[in-house]
């Protein structure tokens, strides 16, 4: 393993994979994205100068641009973090996600096939099981029930990792990540959301009764396991990625307003997305199995996020000033109004 290609490394999960791999190894790093709202070449702005770096601004769904970057590249290694990522963006828009979700990781696998790599890493979701019931854990050899377009065409992309394993021998591995938190994350995600809301004194729109489930992981956590994995995890393996507890999203965004220091009269309980899963839950003994923990408890990491934000607002306020607007007015414009007159 020395030349490892990194889909949607601009992205936020990939970015910092990008950072902790460089911090790590001696590798070559080449980051393949397309960059679309959520990549963004400030995620990498550190690390533009390192030799090992390389940027090649493509499409996973181009066959032509992928074949060209392994060739050039010598690849031996793929970590696809390239995805259509946001639950509520799939209700808007499904098509963008079947698109680069399945089609796109179709396209890497059969890169990963034509150039015989050492290893094809996919990166999925707890969300490929659904709703998980109070008391249960999901496992790895569980069943998946995904119930929203994102979910679904990741558990598309999972599938189709997993038949080329079974059918051609390409040696991949798969990890199923809990919800992350941590620097760059794109502010359509509901902990930097709430935060940069919270410090611009904006309301909070939670989703329903706040008591959906969630198990928040600290991100470079997840990098370290997916470091792991795709050392020592066995070929063909899935594993579960988090933290092993979770919290309600009403306790989330109570830590974010005390780290802030603000009122939770910012928060504004609006109507509830459509097939919102209400617990998500992993067993993550097997990845435990390997060597590794979580660092970072779901209080800690969220914390450690909203400091992040508090501190960077040079990153966030040109998102939120942009195209931004239009997305967060589709989204939770209509709620608000509806529960500001309720």
């Amino acid at each position: 393993m020395k030349n490892l290609l990194v889909t949607g490394g601009a992205g936020f999960i990939g970015a910092n994979f990008v950072h902790y791999m460089l911090a790590q190894h001696d590798y070559r790093v080449v980051v393949f994205d397309k960059l679309t709202y959520a990549g963004n070449l400030n995620n990498l702005k550190d690390i533009a100068n390192d030799p090992r770096y390389a940027f090649v601004h493509g499409d996973i769904c181009d066959a032509g641009a992928v074949t060209k970057a392994m060739q050039d590249y010598q690849i031996d290694t793929i970590v696809n973090f390239a995805a259509e990522t946001h639950v509520d963006r799939s209700i808007l828009n499904p098509d963008a996600f079947i698109q680069t979700d399945v089609y796109g990781t179709y396209v890497l696998l059969e890169a990963a096939r034509q150039f015989d790599v050492e290893r094809y890493h996919q990166v999925s979701t707890d969300e490929v099981y659904g709703h998980i019931a109070e008391g249960k854990r999901s496992r790895e050899s569980d069943p998946v029930a995904p119930r929203s377009p994102y979910a679904a065409s990741k558990t598309s992309g999972d599938l189709l990792v997993k038949a080329y394993f079974v059918t051609y021998g390409l040696p991949v591995t798969i990890s199923r990540g809990s919800n992350n938190v941590g620097p760059y994350q794109y502010p359509e995600k509901v902990v930097p959301l709430f935060a940069t809301n919270a410090m611009e004194g904006k309301p909070l729109p939670l989703y329903g009764d706040g008591r959906q489930m969630r198990d928040y992981q600290y991100v470079l956590d997840h990098c370290e396991a997916i470091d792991l994995v795709l050392h020592r995890g066995g070929v063909g393996e899935i594993y579960n990625i988090g933290t092993g507890t979770e919290l309600e999203n009403i306790a989330m965004v109570r830590i974010i307003l005390e780290t802030l220091h603000k009122p939770e009269s910012l928060i504004q309980p609006v109507a509830d997305r459509p097939g919102h899963d209400r617990r998500y839950a992993l067993d993550i003994s097997k990845v435990k199995a390997l060597g590794w923990m979580p660092q970072y408890t779901p209080p800690e990491a969220i914390r450690k996020t909203v400091q992040w934000y508090m501190e960077n607002e040079w990153w966030w306020r040109p998102i939120k000033a942009g195209d931004f607007r239009a997305y967060y007015e589709r989204q939770y414009g209509e709620r608000l109004r509806a529960s500001q007159k309720s």
